[in-house]
């Protein structure tokens, strides 16, 4: 072995030779073939021909494990058979096997170019691990990119976790090698030698399946096998994500919604069999996770995750969940998850500094690191980060059957001062604060989704008043499909913490939202955010005695469901969870057995069944044509009326809420046109809980009032929401 040979061979024994295909494998030399491998454990390796041949004996080169010899001439389909040292786990026996280094490369020029343009939609099939059979033979590709390090090795269970057995090919900066016999299940990490000569270990970006906690290495798993039963839902569900559909949503955190005695959280399937049901019979049309990514750290509730491209394996595997979605989806029920593109932990298997250098986030802290979190913040102007990020929202929806994505803390994003002071952020280019990449990034991601993935939809989480988030991106917009109005959340619940004594000098909290209201395509989130950290649940925020809390409550929910928008409803809120929520513990079921508890269960599932029946009350959603107030000035007696309209003229539903607990007799209102009316919904019921009072048959009188030719004389029933519609209306309000 001449000298140049020798340092190679130190290099590969040494885990630092940074291209081992140059070197080991079949290779040429003084014009014979010579073959060159890296066995740790070998005692003797000789070279055979796939029919069983020998072709040649290799001779040992270091006694680390490399041996090298000539052999008869062959193609690539050579075998390697092995004889084990006797220290070692295979002692004395002989293993035959197929040579890593023998394969040709598994990524291609064009997924190379479309990476390095950040517009390769099916990343995923590219970068991560695989199963797959090369040359006939079985086994896993695994690639990452890493473009900084100097030696990258898929290391696991199946090569004892030795970052010199499996060094990778280098092609531009993605790192590729196909390893035979790995099959599902299997365990693995890259090893990194980092830009500086550190040694780092990794978990795959782009990992389908994780360890659960605290382990943190990934796991090979195939996600096309999966055989799903949705077609009917796969194939309809545009018109059900449709602007114009009922849309009321169901927020879950999935580890708390409920608890087995032992404390443990329901899985995956277990979740398929309670909670779909559970959803179904309330009547909601989508149901919403908080982030399923996998993440290190319970607490975060999912907010701040390592694996986006994965299911957290808290409970179950990944077809656990399609299974969930499946099974959500064949109960007529969408499924949208949260998902994180603003940020991520620093654990030190994670993304952070992942090939020794700021790869995935900004190196500036000014620009990379979340001064609230405590997080780092990705590095959206890179091509292949940008390319990471809008693959895995694609992944959802395709490879996961999901059909809505809620994007996180977009207000962080969009900012470049976001809860920074002077001179802790980085102006742009133009000198001003918004974060030019952050917004192409935004908008590149929801043309994809409206493009790409037919039905889809995608809702913003974005607390400030920045101009059309959802409108389309040709109109200078967004391009998300949905935005929370957090304005609606904040004031509406501001009000009713008021005492009713006092609410008068409140009115506009309880109004204010209708004078922007169609500004945005508006969910109504009453959400998680909203029952914690001191907070106090929705319930726990309403004044007065017991009974008149939970009238509040109703009344609330019923307003909320007659405003214009989408609605959205933590768990736990629809039964009046007492106390705030606790990510480690169950929601309290047992309040179930208390009569007003399960009124307010009764009472959303009516209301849902109401809204679904109902057009007025969604067609219209962010139509200002579907919006007349009757009357929003009443400050003295705290009440509010209004009209909504369909898109028929004739599907109209008035709707009457009194904040006060004060029975109003002959409250007169203006209505739309002559005819009796009936209560389509009064949330003062006895079934809810309430106190009974009603109007049966509301005759209309020709007497003007509030602009209109017609009025009735109304018994508004305490703390209550009355929803009316003319009589003779069937139940999805046209005339009968």
């Amino acid at each position: 072995m001449n000298t140049d040979a020798a340092s190679e061979a130190l290099a590969i024994v040494r885990g630092e030779h940074g291209d081992p295909f140059s070197f080991l494998g079949l290779h040429e030399e003084a014009g014979r073939p010579v073959v060159r491998v890296f066995v740790p454990g070998a005692a003797a390796v000789e070279v055979v021909s796939a029919s069983g041949k020998r072709l040649g004996a290799l001779a040992e080169a270091h006694p680390d494990g490399l041996f090298a010899g000539f052999v008869e001439p062959t193609g690539r389909d050579y075998r390697l058979k092995v004889t084990w040292k006797s220290k070692d786990s295979n002692g004395g026996q002989k293993t035959e096997m197929p040579d890593a280094y023998s394969f040709p490369p598994t990524v291609s020029d064009y997924d190379l170019y479309l990476f390095g343009e950040g517009n390769h939609n099916r990343l995923y099939d590219v970068l991560g691990a695989h199963l797959h059979e090369l040359d006939g033979t079985p086994g896993t590709r695994f690639a990452v990119w890493a473009p900084n390090a100097r030696r990258v090795s898929v290391v696991g269970d199946f090569n004892a976790w030795d970052g010199r057995r499996n060094v990778m090919r280098n092609h531009n900066g993605v790192w590729e090698v196909f390893v035979p016999g790995v099959r599902e299940g299997a365990l693995y990490k890259f090893e990194l030698l980092g830009a500086n000569g550190e040694l780092i270990l990794k978990a795959d970006p782009f990992g389908f399946f994780f360890e659960q906690h605290p382990g943190t290495a990934s796991i090979v798993h195939d996600p096309t096998r999966y055989a799903w039963a949705d077609d009917e839902w796969m194939s309809e569900r545009a018109k059900g994500n449709d602007l114009s559909a009922p849309m009321s949503i169901y927020e879950v955190h999935l580890g708390s919604w409920k608890l087995h005695e032992d404390g443990r959280p329901y899985l995956y399937h277990e979740l398929a069999e309670e909670l779909v049901p559970y959803v179904k019979d309330l009547g909601y049309t989508h149901v919403e996770f908080l982030p399923p990514t996998e993440h290190p750290f319970g607490g975060s509730w999912g907010y701040q995750p390592l694996g986006l491209y994965a299911p957290t394996s808290r409970f179950g595997n990944p077809d656990d969940f399609r299974r969930l979605v499946e099974e959500f989806h064949k109960a007529g029920i969408g499924v949208i998850i949260d998902w994180v593109p603003a940020h991520f932990p620093e654990d030190a298997h994670g993304l952070a500094n992942f090939d020794g250098t700021h790869l995935y986030e900004h190196a500036d802290p000014r620009k990379g690191r979340h001064p609230d979190w405590g997080t780092l913040i990705f590095n959206y102007g890179r091509n292949e980060v940008r390319n990471y990020l809008t693959a895995n929202a694609l992944f959802w929806l395709r490879e996961f059957h999901v059909d809505g994505l809620r994007v996180d803390a977009v207000a962080s994003m969009l900012y470049l001062d976001y809860s920074r002071e002077a001179g802790e952020w980085v102006p742009n280019e133009h000198g001003g604060n918004e974060n030019l990449e952050a917004i192409a990034l935004l908008r590149r991601t929801n043309e994809l989704v409206y493009g790409e993935v037919p039905g889809a939809f995608t809702v913003a989480e974005e607390s400030t008043a920045w101009p059309m988030v959802s409108r389309p991106t040709s109109m200078g917009g967004l391009g998300f499909g949905y935005k929370w109005n957090m304005g609606w959340m904040h004031d509406s619940l501001a009000y009713m913490q008021e005492d009713p004594m006092y609410r008068s000098y409140h009115h506009n909290e309880i109004t204010f939202s209708l004078i922007y209201a169609f500004n945005e395509n508006f969910v109504l989130p009453l959400s998680h955010d909203e029952v914690v950290h001191g907070k106090r649940s929705i319930l726990g925020r309403m004044p007065g005695d017991t009974w008149q809390r939970f009238a509040n409550l109703r009344a609330y929910y019923g307003f909320m469901y007659a405003h214009p928008g989408k609605q959205l409803l933590f768990m736990g809120s629809e039964f009046g969870q007492e106390r705030e929520w606790n990510h480690d513990a169950g929601l309290d079921w047992y309040l179930l057995d208390n009569e007003l508890n399960a009124g307010t269960l009764e009472l959303v599932r009516r209301l849902n069944t109401v809204y679904k029946a109902t057009p007025a009350l969604y067609e219209r959603d962010f139509d200002g044509r579907g919006f007349e107030w009757i009357s929003g000035g009443d400050t003295e007696n705290s009440v509010i009326s209004f009209v909504r309209r369909g898109e028929s003229p004739e599907d109209f539903v008035v709707a009457v809420c009194n904040f006060t607990p004060v029975v109003r007799e002959r409250y007169r209102i203006g209505v739309p046109e002559a005819d009796l009316y009936t209560e389509l919904l009064n949330t003062d019921a006895p079934e809810f809980g309430g106190s009974g009072v009603s109007n049966g048959r509301i005759a209309v009188e020709a007497l003007p009032e509030h602009g209109r030719e017609h009025s009735v004389n109304l018994t508004l029933p305490p703390l209550a929401t009355l929803l009316l519609q003319p009589a003779g209306r069937t139940a999805d309000g046209r005339s009968s």
